[in-house]
C-alpha cells in the first residue's frame, strides 16, 4: 500500500481542532530566517552561506523559480504512488537526505537525530564523511533504515579504504563521492567570522575514530588534538586527482558509486565511460565556485547525455515540493534535500528533521495530483514552461 503523503495536511488541520498547530513553520523557505535568529552567527553562516557574493545560490533559486508547472486537468489522481527505485533500491518517494556535515553545530542530537528522522519516515539518509558522530554510531541509531556514504576523497589511500571498510561494514549501500571540493572556496560568511569547525576537531569524528587515520599519528588524539588537526587538513582533500583515479574506488567498494558535483554532460560521460552508476547534478548548493551554472540549468544537458546509461539524481536549491516537481521533470530520477532539513535540526531535533521531510513530501503529493499525475515516472519536461529571463 503505498504511503499517502499528502494526508499530513489531514492531520494538522485536525490536531488544529484541540488548538495545537505545527512548531515550524510549513512553508519551508521560512526556515532559514527562523534559524538565523535562534542559533549563533557562525554555525549559521556555516550552513547558510556561499561562495563568493551568494551568485550560484541565488542562481539555483532562480532556475528552479523560473520553470513553471503547467497543470493538467480530468486525470485520475486519486491513487497515487510516489515510490520509486533508485539504484536498485525502492524507495517510498524520489527524496533523500543529502550529505550535509558538522551537525553537532547545528543541534545536540547531530546526525543520529537526522538518521533517525530520515528511517522513520523511510527515506535514505546520506552521511558525510565529515560527520560529527562516527559513522557506526549513525548507523547503529537508524536501525535498518536506507543509508548511504558521501566520501571525501581523502589524499591517504589506506583512510580512504578504512573508510570503505567501515561504511560496508556499518551496512552503507551506496557511495557518494563528492568531487566538487578538493579545495574549500572562499565563502565570506565563514571568514569574516573566521570560522571553521573543523580546526576545532568538529566535523572529524570519522577521521580520529579511524585506525588507518590513526596510526599516522606520533601520538594519541586526546593526547595531542592539535596535531591530529593538522592531520587531517593535510588529508582531508586532494586536489590532484584524476578520472583514472576511480578504478581504486571501483575496486574497494562493491555496491553503486555516484559521482557528486556533476555540471558539464562530457563529465557525465567520462562518469559513464569509468564505470560508475550514477552521478549528482549539483553545485554544492552554491558553496563551492561562485558564479557557476546553476544546477537546474545543468540538469537538462546532463539527464540528454547520460540519462539512459547513469541514475541521474539532483540536489541544489530545493526547498519546495514544487521544487521536487520540477527536478523529476527535468529528468532527475530522484532529489537530495540539504539545508531545509538542516535547518529543521537546529529548530526541533529529530522531530524538526520529520516535520521537513513530511512537508516537502506533502507537497509534492499534492502538487503531483493537482498537476494531472499519479506517479512521479509521468512527469516530464512538457509539464514545464520556461519564463524567459
Amino acid at each position: 500500500m503505498a504511503k499517502h503523503w499528502a494526508d499530513f495536511q489531514y492531520e494538522i488541520y485536525l490536531n488544529g481542532m484541540t488548538g495545537a498547530v505545527p512548531r515550524l513553520p510549513t512553508d519551508l523557505t521560512r526556515l532559514e530566517e527562523l534559524t538565523e535568529q535562534r542559533l549563533g552567527p557562525g554555525p549559521v553562516g556555516y550552513v547558510a552561506g556561499s561562495a563568493g557574493s551568494g551568485s550560484t545560490a541565488r542562481a539555483n533559486r532562480e532556475a528552479l523559480d523560473r520553470r513553471r508547472i503547467v497543470p493538467r486537468m480530468l486525470r485520475d489522481v486519486h491513487e497515487r504512488d510516489l515510490s520509486v527505485e533508485v539504484l536498485g533500491r525502492a524507495l517510498p518517494a524520489p527524496l533523500a537526505l543529502a550529505p550535509v556535515g558538522v551537525l553537532s553545530i547545528m543541534h545536540p542530537g547531530a546526525e543520529p537525530a537526522a538518521a533517525r528522522a530520515a528511517a522513520a519516515q523511510g527515506v535514505p539518509y546520506i552521511l558525510s564523511s565529515a560527520s560529527s558522530t562516527p559513522m557506526e554510531q549513525v548507523a547503529e541509531a537508524m536501525g535498518d533504515g536506507e543509508r548511504w556514504f558521501q566520501l571525501y576523497w581523502a589524499k591517504d589511500r589506506e583512510v580512504t579504504r578504512s573508510f570503505l571498510d567501515r561504511a560496508k561494514a556499518s551496512g552503507f549501500t551506496a557511495l557518494l563521492v563528492t568531487l566538487d571540493t578538493p579545495l574549500l572556496a572562499w565563502r565570506p560568511r565563514d571568514l569574516d567570522q573566521a570560522y571553521l569547525p573543523f580546526l576545532h576537531g568538529v566535523g572529524t569524528a570519522n577521521y580520529f575514530s579511524d585506525p588507518a587515520f590513526q596510526a599516522g599519528l606520533a601520538k594519541p588524539v586526546h593526547e595531542d588534538p592539535n596535531a591530529a588537526v593538522m592531520h587531517f587538513v593535510g588529508m582531508f582533500a586532494d586536489p590532484g586527482k584524476t578520472w583514472p583515479d576511480l578504478a581504486f574506488l571501483r575496486e574497494n567498494w562493491d555496491g553503486p558509486i555516484v559521482l557528486k558535483g556533476i555540471l558539464h554532460p562530457d563529465d557525465a560521460r567520462l562518469a559513464a565511460d569509468a564505470g560508475m552508476d550514477g552521478v549528482v547534478v549539483s553545485n554544492h548548493g552554491g558553496r563551492q565556485v561562485a558564479g557557476s551554472v546553476a544546477a537546474a540549468d545543468a540538469l537538462p544537458r546532463v539527464v540528454e547525455a547520460v540519462g539512459d546509461r547513469l541514475t541521474v539524481l539532483f540536489d541544489s536549491g530545493v526547498r519546495t515540493g514544487d521544487d521536487v516537481f520540477k527536478a523529476l521533470a527535468l529528468g532527475a530520477r530522484a532529489v537530495l534535500v540539504g539545508r531545509p532539513y538542516a535547518y529543521g535540526l537546529g529548530l526541533d531535533g529529530q522531530a524538526g528533521v520529520e516535520h521537513v521531510i513530511r512537508c516537502l513530501l506533502a507537497e509534492f503529493d499534492l502538487t503531483l495530483a493537482l498537476s494531472g499525475h499519479a506517479r512521479p515516472d509521468t512527469i516530464g519536461p512538457d509539464d514545464l514552461t520556461e519564463d524567459s529571463a
